[in-house]
């Protein structure tokens, strides 16, 4: 790719397209944003870079974890700074111990994620992640992580609420590992990589129960629904619910420069003052200047532009579209929130039964999309996923919304024979 604007990237060749994904599901305010590119040139007059170790810091970094305490929800009050999302959930993980460690409960160790969730390729993160496929080759994994099953409402086979059920499995993990040694439990609100997985509405408040039940912390992993992806500035809005701690990523520069924090609620941080001496934890990153005033400048034009709100108005606009995919004979189950969409492909509607993964059906839409000049993902098990800049135009995602249609029929036509 060569360059980009607004919802369109070009090849090298000349040739647009329409970035269904934000590129990776980050470049939220759009590319092409000379402003961006200016307050990183600002800075870097200044003052390029400059470490945060040994209690030093800079102008750009402690505005911007001010204006994160300012949009974050509730109680979520400081921020340690990183690089990437991963470094960002081992950071976490490592917290939590800490905080146990701390409150004299040093037996709880382990983490709880879910199959499904994707939390990075660093050793910790991709032990935490559940999806195996990102496993072969790495194995023995990090120790201590275990895994609950995925909040997905079109693939629940019981009866009741799915919401309540899911949590009961996650509480079972707890239960049988037990709950003494329970660290946190770490999710996604809205699984991505892993299908975009939207939970059930009941999800969450009541894993938010469980979870003070047993004295573990909740950490919301919001790399790719953090700063409006959803309509909201972060997901777990939607629900009501407070994290113990946060992760985030991706938008908070619109993926400009690379930088991921995580935040803590202010009780958290309080044990964490308790520790005597240096808290023994950083990255040569942490906290970079320029990185911050990009973050600042991106989070201001999010502002401006109301962009959180637009998310919410096209978001119910690429629903509806997407809604119409249901009448092809291949496509089992639709599913989104704001700008945040997937399509789940299947050889049987009635059983949702999957393709064998020979098929590549997800994998064929995807190469059709792109010859017509639309980029969506493919994702295990048959999802294409999409998730658009959030300055893209209704027209634009009807053509999305067209593309897959016609790229959908077709594959379905060599599928069937």
């Amino acid at each position: 790719m060569a360059s980009g604007r607004g919802a369109t990237i070009t090849d090298v060749a000349g040739r647009e397209y329409i970035d269904g994904l934000a590129s990776l599901w980050n470049v939220n305010v759009g590319h092409g944003r000379s402003v961006l590119a200016e307050a990183a040139a600002d800075q870097m007059k200044e003052l390029a870079f400059s470490s945060a170790y040994g209690g030093f810091s800079t102008a750009p970094a402690i505005k911007l974890a001010a204006k994160l305490a300012e949009i974050a929800p509730g109680e979520l009050e400081v921020t340690f700074f990183a690089s990437g999302g991963a470094e960002a959930n081992d950071t976490a993980y490592k917290i939590a111990k800490l905080y146990h460690k701390l409150r004299g409960e040093p037996d709880r160790v382990n983490i709880v994620s879910r199959i499904r969730d994707y939390h990075g390729l660093t050793w910790g993160a991709t032990s935490a992640t559940g999806l195996a496929g990102f496993w072969k080759g790495f194995e023995p994994l990090a120790p201590g992580f275990l895994y609950a099953p995925s909040p997905d409402p079109y693939r629940f086979a019981g009866e009741g609420s799915p919401g309540a059920a899911y949590v009961e499995a996650l509480e079972k993990v707890i239960v049988d590992a037990g709950p003494q040694t329970i660290a946190a439990v770490v999710a996604e609100p809205v699984q991505g990589a892993g299908g975009v997985i939207v939970p059930p509405p009941d999800y969450f408040p009541l894993l938010r129960k469980v979870c003070d039940k047993h004295g573990v912390l909740l950490i919301a992993d919001e790399v790719i629904t953090g700063f409006g992806r959803t309509g909201k500035w972060f997901a777990m809005e939607h629900w009501g619910v407070q994290a113990d701690m946060m992760i985030f990523a991706k938008g908070v520069t619109s993926g400009y420069l690379p930088l991921s924090g995580v935040m803590l609620t202010r009780s958290v941080h309080d044990v964490l003052k308790s520790v005597k001496g240096t808290f023994m934890h950083g990255f040569t990153y942490s906290g970079h200047p320029t990185s911050c005033a990009v973050g600042l400048r991106n989070l201001q034009i999010i502002e401006e532009e109301g962009l959180v709100d637009q998310v919410a108005k096209k978001g119910e606009h690429l629903q509806k579209k997407l809604e119409e995919l249901r009448s092809h004979e291949i496509v089992g189950d639709v599913r989104g929130i704001g700008l945040l969409g997937a399509v789940e492909l299947v050889k049987d509607k009635k059983t949702k039964e999957l393709f064998d993964v020979t098929a590549g059906a997800a994998r064929n839409v995807w190469l059709a999309t792109l010859q017509e000049g639309v980029i969506v993902r493919p994702l295990t098990g048959d999802v294409l996923a999409i998730s658009p800049p959030f300055v893209i135009t209704e027209r634009q995602i009807d053509r999305i919304v067209e593309t897959l249609h016609t790229s959908i029929d077709a594959v379905s036509k060599k599928l069937r024979g």
